[in-house]
């Protein structure tokens, strides 16, 4: 039998919950520890979308990367995503800061998705480099991101130095572009302002900003595989939710 805690504790184990970002709120956040997990519901974002799929399963725990509460509730509403989840009677474990950072994690899973090579992680941050199989320009490596992480609008600085080296970050990385910019050609991210952007321009360094939801959400769900081979008795579905911001 497989119990709540039994996920908690390998998920634990492979992305330790101690090594989270200090304003985080990942780990155990609602249900019964002892609870039996019979189906698992896995999304990026706890949406009101996905928790609603899960309760439409009976499923017993939702897993998501980011968590359902950030800071403290001061209502709960019925309908809410929240709300769902106790109603139903619905575990939820998010694996966020702590999955960035782990060597199984969004940014390594990022470079196995980009079938990067020699693949390091920059110290003391959550990135990590790696070496395109060939050099490419910036519109073709651009197009590569594009079509491998299926984005639906991609934003990215222009040059004319072809790009080997690539740094990744998944997701909101963007105060990190210094800490790339000298150990790479071309920094992958998620979510980057116009003026971070506009300065790199000028500094004819490359930088892709490809969508929060499109960095992390594949890379995610790649942890799906790894607790199926482990949780034989439990079945893990992905919810069909879509990027929620929409853009065209």
């Amino acid at each position: 039998m497989t119990t709540v805690k039994n996920i908690y504790d390998y998920i634990n184990s492979i992305a330790p919950f101690a090594l989270q970002e200090e304003w985080d709120n990942a780990g155990f956040l609602t249900g019964d520890f002892r609870k039996e997990v019979k189906t698992v519901v896995m999304a990026l974002d706890p949406t009101k979308e996905a928790c609603e799929f899960a309760a439409g399963l009976n499923a017993d725990l939702l897993l998501t990367h980011h968590p359902v509460l950030f800071k403290g509730a001061k209502e709960i509403l019925k309908g809410s995503a929240l709300y769902t989840l106790v109603n139903h009677d619905i575990s939820h474990i998010a694996a966020h800061t702590n999955f960035d950072v782990a060597d199984c994690g969004i940014n390594f899973n990022l470079a196995k998705l980009l079938q990067l090579e020699n693949v390091s992680k920059i110290d003391g941050s959550f990135l990590v480099t790696g070496d395109l199989p060939q050099a490419m320009s910036i519109d073709d490596l651009t197009q590569y991101v594009s079509d491998v992480l299926d984005c639906s609008g991609i934003r990215y600085t222009d040059t004319d130095r072809l790009i080997k080296t690539v740094a990744l970050g998944g997701g909101a990385c963007e105060e990190y572009i210094e800490i790339a910019e000298p150990c790479s050609d071309c920094f992958i991210t998620g979510d980057l302002k116009y003026h971070q952007m506009l300065d790199a321009k000028e500094r004819g360094y490359a930088l892709i900003s490809a969508g929060h939801f499109e960095t992390e959400n594949k890379p995610f769900l790649m942890l799906k595989d790894m607790l199926e081979k482990l949780f034989t008795d439990v079945e893990f579905i992905i919810a069909p939710v879509n990027n929620p911001i929409l853009s065209i």
